[in-house]
């Protein structure tokens, strides 16, 4: 259930949260949210949402001319970011031995360009390989992503960035249920980023969610 928070942090049960975290006058709205096991985060972490799930591949319908491989990754097919549906690899480029397949999101949303023989890693992972027969222009695979579950972490990807860690949340050894903000107005300074996240980058991402992120001193 989501909770309207004061600007001084107080929130509706009473509960005052004596940091700098907050930042002027807004309003703040909570929702309940799973911090994914195997990290302990503290309050202010910027949070993206990670949905595990399952993956499965297949020639396009049809078939292909080409008898080359598509193998996905055995240990972390679906990576952060994954959305559930099928994610689509075309070639679009054809050459001896070689050639170039192109990856498209469930949404239609071209993800990259993948050589023959290389390994893809954005959203989903996977790996080409050619075959005794050449693919030709069309061919592919389609990769289904089943999601099993929806668990939050800390942002590694600024594009990712969703939430704001509400409260200090021990998730190390199994998935916890916590509190984070969905809307509000934050201190830079008092965010917590993970690896590979910019401030610059989580604060536009951020933005344009509803949640503001302002420059102030601690």
């Amino acid at each position: 259930m989501d909770v309207n928070l004061q600007p001084s942090g107080l929130t509706s049960q009473g509960t005052f949260v004596p940091d700098n975290l907050i930042a002027g006058d807004a309003e703040f709205v909570t929702k309940a949210v799973t911090i994914r096991s195997g990290r302990s985060l503290v309050r202010g972490t910027v949070l993206e949402e990670y949905t595990p799930g399952t993956a499965a591949s297949a020639a396009k319908s049809g078939g292909n001319t080409g008898n080359g491989t598509l193998t996905l990754d055995a240990s972390t097919p679906v990576l952060t970011g994954a959305a559930p549906g099928v994610y689509t690899v075309r070639l679009i480029t054809a050459a001896a031995n070689a050639g170039t397949f192109r990856v498209t999101d469930p949404s239609g949303r071209v993800l990259g360009d993948i050589g023959v023989g290389s390994t893809f890693s954005n959203q989903i992972k996977f790996a080409t390989a050619d075959g005794s027969t050449d693919f030709i222009v069309g061919d592919g695979f389609d990769i289904t992503v089943t999601a099993t579950g929806q668990k939050y972490q800390a942002v590694t990807s600024d594009v990712n960035a969703k939430y704001i860690l509400a409260e200090d949340c021990d998730a190390t050894s199994t998935d916890k249920t916590t509190v984070a903000y969905v809307t509000g107005k934050f201190n830079s300074r008092a965010l917590t980023l993970g690896a590979g996240a910019t401030l610059a980058g989580v604060t536009a991402r951020l933005e344009g969610r509803g949640i503001h992120v302002v420059d102030s001193v601690l």
